[in-house]
């Protein structure tokens, strides 16, 4: 969701069977010492086999070792994801975290659109107490925690935060505070507090690995407008964005994950997906340079092709400024299109389709009557952004199914229009059944249509080109399917193994 004046809108694994052959050699190696040769004995570091130490023991020792390979090169952190970007069923895409010691449970959007973590806390006051989602709420008190603490003014983490307005300072009780306004009237407000985030950090096979790191975070005092409503309620907002306080840039300023991460967010009525800290390796993947200096993730739109056909829109409509551009927001629901661009859209797909499907407006949006498949009736769309990379649309990425009427099926246009706003705000309609790469340390962003719901591979060595890299493929757990859970196991391709034969 997008902060200030920009509409916010709530609208892994096949285990390779591992032999792993143990060596165990005493080697002489001839060494010049002061110009005579020695021989080093080399110890046995493990015990042989019949000194009775346990496979299990071996796999242990390992399994350690390649917790502090992979934490030594950034690690891939996964967060499972819930929800469905389907404004009928949930709106939005979410994910679980931990937060304290003893660590408890809490349900946040997932959302690029701004900077911060913020949790609802004990004694606040707006804050939903129950949820539409089937999820169990739970508000965060500090006091419960051993590792919690609070965050003054002095506290250099604020003072960054304060430069992106991300955070603020009362002078009498010395407390790092914030307070985000959103586009449609809604708010939170409250103080900061920093406490242990708990990772799943991907190993090989179906392992992974339990850490924590101190994170800072905010928490919510006060909600207002649609944050307190209970239909679609969550615990608080997983800011993805690239600012100092954001969670992303925390860990990787600690040296704990890579400054990049992915998302693939499945788009039928199941939902859930993909969310790593980490590069979603995808050989389709093109990538276009993120506009420098923005306070979101901004990309600069060139032009857009109906059908194969650019549209005759001014190229100027499209470029950043204060007020208008486009920017990836998976905290949007649907998408938006700059005011004057928004027509000429529309009417070169309603001039497509016309001879086959019947036009009808509903509450002022343009839908059609259609009884076929849409897909063999609407014309690809293509966002064309700089450096010659193109974002290619299917017709259910650029529409929504509302309702029926006597047997046809009624789609509308899913982009919305600002009235008189130039923003271009790409949402869960367009990023779902996609692979988003968010590169931070490169300043780009890259995709490429995707089965999300398939494996993928995710590298944490970014520019390193070394070959260290995961293969995560989904598992499900039980649940409805709107809410199911969706969780990545991993395989190390890169295998840390001690090969030879055993001589005793």
């Amino acid at each position: 969701m997008v902060l200030q004046s920009f509409v916010r809108e709530r609208e892994m694994a096949a285990v390779f069977p591992a032999l792993f052959m143990i060596t165990v050699l005493v080697l002489e190696a001839a060494v010049v010492v002061g110009g005579f040769p020695a021989a080093l004995q080399l110890e046995r570091r493990v015990p042989l086999a019949t000194h009775e130490l346990e496979l299990s023991r071996l796999r242990e020792r390992d399994r350690v070792r390649h917790g502090r390979l992979l934490q030594s090169s950034g690690g891939v952190v996964d967060f499972p994801v819930q929800g469905t970007y389907d404004p009928f069923l949930v709106g939005l895409y979410y994910t679980k975290i931990q937060l304290g010691s003893p660590p408890r449970d809490f349900y946040v959007q997932i959302d690029t659109g701004s900077d911060v973590l913020w949790i609802g806390c004990n004694s606040c006051n707006g804050c939903p107490q129950s949820s539409g989602l089937q999820i169990q709420l739970n508000l965060y008190d500090p006091g419960s925690s051993s590792t919690a603490s609070l965050v003054s003014c002095s506290d250099q983490r604020c003072s960054a935060g304060v430069q992106s307005s991300d955070s603020g300072c009362s002078g009498q009780s010395n407390q790092c505070s914030y307070t985000f306004q959103y586009g449609d009237g809604s708010g939170t407000s409250g103080y900061y507090a920093s406490d242990l985030l708990h990772l799943d950090t991907i190993l090989e096979g179906s392992m992974t690995t339990k850490s924590t790191a101190p994170i800072m975070f905010g928490c919510s005092m006060l909600q207002t407008g649609d944050l307190t409503k209970s239909d679609r309620a969550v615990d608080g907002i997983f800011g993805f964005g690239q600012q100092s306080l954001s969670v992303i840039s925390q860990l990787s300023s600690q040296g704990i994950t890579p400054r990049v991460f992915s998302h693939c967010l499945i788009g039928n009525n199941g939902g859930g997906g993909i969310l790593v800290l980490g590069e979603i390796l995808e050989p389709n993947m093109v990538y276009t340079p993120l506009v420098p200096s923005q306070p979101h993730y901004n990309l600069d739109l060139r032009s857009i092709s109906v059908g194969g056909q650019v549209l005759s829109i001014d190229p100027s409509v499209f470029s950043t400024s204060s007020n208008q551009g486009t920017i990836v927001d998976s905290g949007t629901t649907l998408a938006y299109l700059a005011d004057q661009a928004y027509d000429a859209f529309v009417s070169a797909i309603t001039n497509t389709v016309s001879q086959t499907v019947r036009p009808v407006l509903s509450k002022g949006n343009q839908c059609y009557l259609i009884s076929s498949n849409v897909t063999d009736i609407f014309p690809q769309v293509s966002l064309n952004f700089a450096g010659g990379a193109s974002m290619i649309l299917n017709p259910q990425d650029y529409l929504v199914q509302q309702n029926s009427i006597g047997g046809a099926a009624v789609w509308c246009i899913g982009f919305q229009k600002i009235q008189g706003q130039g923003i271009t705000i790409l949402g869960d309609l367009v990023l779902k059944d996609k692979i988003f790469v968010y590169d931070l340390a490169n300043q780009r962003i890259g995709w490429t249509n995707y089965d999300c719901s398939m494996s993928v591979n995710v590298t944490a060595n970014v520019n390193t080109g070394r070959s260290e890299f995961v293969n995560a493929g989904q598992m499900s757990d039980g649940g409805s399917p709107q809410n199911q859970p969706r969780s990545i196991k991993a395989l190390l391709l890169h295998m840390f193994m001690i090969a030879g034969l055993l001589f005793l």
